[in-house]
């Protein structure tokens, strides 16, 4: 989400928007003298078409032509906090009286900018800065542009209508282009609350435009972070301890002083940079470069002792009372006492990287005391505060251009490699351009959260759950992520916090991840141990949430979930919602060798409204393929206090010739708009892992699969008292 609604703050951003001859009508919308209209969108651009969704919900609600729409990315500033997010957020769909919509707005606005928040994440784009900001600046512009017009042609507003970017009064067959009318307008008084269209009335919205941002990143101008070129440019590269949270205790540059090209060794405290004419040289130089770090208690650290401490901790929590509730309902101790039997399972996840195709960078040039940064990052905002107060400069003097992301997923949130890059380029007389190699973007990232989570559920004699029990280790976002949707009576999920020396990090979908796997692995054991169908057991619980049994029904129709399928395959479901979108998934994989391939991925998608349809296909199929890289291969682990892996050989994608076929299935079902961009991952492992349980009988109850013999073994009842 982003800043104001239509209220015209647009005087202080026009001259960073905006030609002189083309009118700003708000911080969203300027209108050109060939009629063209461009949005301003505050959220980065990474491959998830957030450019094009949120420019075309402004464009609808404003009838414009959409050959003549364009979008601009809006600049680092204060006017694009973000607003709507913490609005829609807090108070969500609170239909306000006009009047007070102004100082509601300024309150959030004003809360947002002291936070230096400008962030493309959660999901949130459309559902927030679309729903709260540009739909109503699109109404809002139309409103004023009507009116101006009604006064330039001495005509009753009533007779006007707007069409294609173009005013037009029927009664005397004029038509003049929104450009005529724009300078008039823009001096009037845009209401704050203008009439939005129904979703029947949409003409642009609903329909599958091109993507504004495919036709450069096919012919490869686009320009990514990565590709910032400036005169006299100099390159680095860093390297930190391999052990979090220690600093630089020594250099000696003896060994590299007659390498050519370069420039400078830089001590940053926490990392040791050297600046070159070229990246090759800069690399070269620090692998040889003679650093010692500090020492650290936490140089000892193994991943076993991690998920033992978790366990510990889990267990004292337990033992002291000192749980926190998540969510609490029923009894469940006496469903428990009177249950006909129950099961308790446990899972594991590990912690993972981002592993982004394009390695972390930013390039820096401090000059005339100001601070340029061209990067790609998730914040733009916050990234120049954070580069102000290191440099010890205002705001308003560090300049960024954000470029295209190649991969965010959350890490492009943090600003730690930008934060270096300024201060490397304060010390120097150029411009530095620092690429972090992929050795030490893998061992420095921000990492999903490794968690362990523990089960215990009621059953009664026709084997339905009557109670439902959750512990789990660390929260961090979003609070609902455990929750599930079923009929269970009686519930009691709560955590114990558990915190290491691994930093953490915003991962596509965050909590979500992981707590899917958990609770639909769980779901799925306890339909095996009632002797019935894992859909089926997951559609009779879903009789009083229609809306996720809808979804779950259209993933298992699509999969032909009752044909039979070849020897060695297996087929598995799973539903959950995130970010306000509900998605079921269905996996059929086949085993051979004690090898799993994934064959096909059948996706039921419900968030509300597709806006952008190819747009939501694209980031499911996206999802899958993050979740399914994830759930197969990816596993961060801890070795003498470090990250054990370094590069794609350690720490492997899925490949284009292992990935499934990939089905979308989109319900409209007019709810409240939902987020797109993380949906699609949460479902996908605990859907593979039921699919390979189908296939081998083998229940995968850590992840990720790879760790596994997948050899074929009757299935048994476990853990059932």
């Amino acid at each position: 989400g982003v800043a104001i609604r239509p209220g015209n703050r647009a005087g202080k951003v026009a001259p960073l928007i905006a030609g002189e001859d083309e009118t700003v009508f708000n911080v969203w919308v300027k209108i050109s003298p060939d009629n063209t209209v461009t949005a301003i969108i505050p959220h980065a651009e990474m491959g998830q078409g957030v450019h094009t969704t949120l420019a075309m919900m402004l464009a609808d609600e404003m009838d414009a032509d959409w050959n003549l729409v364009r979008s601009l990315e809006a600049p680092a500033h204060k006017e694009y906090a973000n607003y709507a997010l913490a609005k829609g957020y807090t108070v969500g769909d609170v239909d306000f009286p006009a009047f007070l919509i102004d100082t509601i707005d300024g309150v959030f606005l004003t809360v947002t900018q002291m936070m230096s928040l400008q962030i493309t994440g959660g999901s949130t784009s459309v559902a927030t800065t679309g729903q709260q900001a540009m739909r109503v600046a699109g109404a809002a512009a139309k409103a004023v542009l009507l009116q101006a017009a009604a006064e330039a042609w001495n005509v009753p507003l009533d007779e006007l209508r707007a069409k294609n970017s173009h005013i037009i009064h029927g009664k005397s067959d004029r038509i003049a282009p929104y450009a005529d009318f724009a300078r008039q307008a823009a001096e009037l008084s845009q209401p704050v609350k203008p009439i939005l269209k129904s979703l029947d009335e949409f003409t642009i919205l609903g329909t599958n435009v091109q993507k504004f941002d495919v036709p450069a990143k096919v012919d490869g101008s686009a320009l990514f972070g990565i590709d910032a070129q400036l005169p006299g440019m100099k390159y680095a590269t860093v390297k930190a301890s391999p052990v979090f949270g220690t600093n630089v205790k020594s250099v000696d540059e003896t060994s590299i002083q007659d390498m050519p090209g370069v420039r400078k060794v830089i001590n940053l405290d926490t990392a040791v940079a050297v600046i070159a004419d070229g990246y090759w040289q800069a690399k070269q130089a620090l692998d040889q470069l003679e650093v010692v770090f500090e020492e650290s208690g936490n140089a000892t650290v193994e991943q076993s002792e991690i998920f033992g401490q978790f366990a510990n901790d889990m267990d004292t929590a337990i033992a002291n009372g000192d749980e926190i509730v998540d969510f609490e309902t029923g009894d469940v101790d006496a469903a428990m006492a009177t249950a006909a039997r129950t099961v308790e399972a446990e899972y594991r996840v590990p912690y993972l990287a981002h592993a982004t195709m394009e390695p972390m960078n930013c390039t820096a040039w401090v000059h005339d005391d100001i601070c340029e940064l061209w990067t790609g990052t998730q914040n733009p905002l916050g990234f120049a505060a954070e580069v102000a107060g290191a440099l010890d400069m205002d705001l308003e003097d560090v300049v960024l251009h954000n470029q295209y992301l190649g991969g965010g997923f959350g890490r492009r949130a943090f600003p730690d490699y930008a934060i270096q890059a300024a201060r490397l380029a304060n010390e120097v007389h150029y411009p530095v351009k620092l690429i972090w190699s992929r050795e030490e973007d893998m061992r420095h990232d921000h990492y999903r959260q490794a968690s362990l989570s523990r089960f215990k559920a009621a059953l009664d004699s026709s084997g339905k759950p009557t109670a439902w029990v959750n512990q789990y280790v660390e929260k961090h976002d979003p609070k609902e992520a455990p929750y599930i949707p079923y009929g269970i009576d009686n519930q009691f999920i709560h955590f114990a916090e558990s915190q290491t020396h691994v930093p953490w990090g915003f991962w596509r979908s965050v909590d979500h991840s992981l707590h899917a796997f958990f609770t639909e692995s769980f779901i799925d054991e306890l339909a095996f141990e009632a002797g019935l169908d894992p859909y089926q057991y997951r559609h009779d619980l879903l009789e009083k949430a229609p809306r996720f049994r809808k979804v779950l029904d259209l993933a298992a129709q699509k999969s032909n979930w009752d044909a039979a399928l070849p020897e060695n395959w297996g087929r598995g479901i799973a539903i959950h919602r995130s970010f306000g979108t509900i998605v079921a998934q269905v996996v059929e994989v086949e085993v051979t060798e004690g090898k799993v391939r994934p064959r096909r991925a059948i996706c039921a998608v419900d968030a509300g409204f597709a806006m952008h349809p190819d747009g939501i296909k694209a980031q499911m199929e996206s999802g899958i393929v993050y979740g399914l890289t994830a759930a197969l291969y990816s596993e961060i682990s801890i070795h003498r206090g470090a990250v054990a892996q370094s590069n794609f050989h350690d720490y492997p994608m899925l490949r284009m010739n292992e990935s499934p076929d990939i089905e979308t299935y989109i319900i409209n079902s007019g709810e409240k708009i939902g987020g797109a961009g993380e949906p699609g991952t949460p479902a996908i492992a605990p859907a593979l892992v039921n699919a390979i349980f189908n296939a081998t009988g083998k229940r995968i109850r850590e992840l990720p699969v790879r760790l596994h013999e997948l050899t074929r073994e009757d299935p048994e009842s476990k853990d059932v008292a």
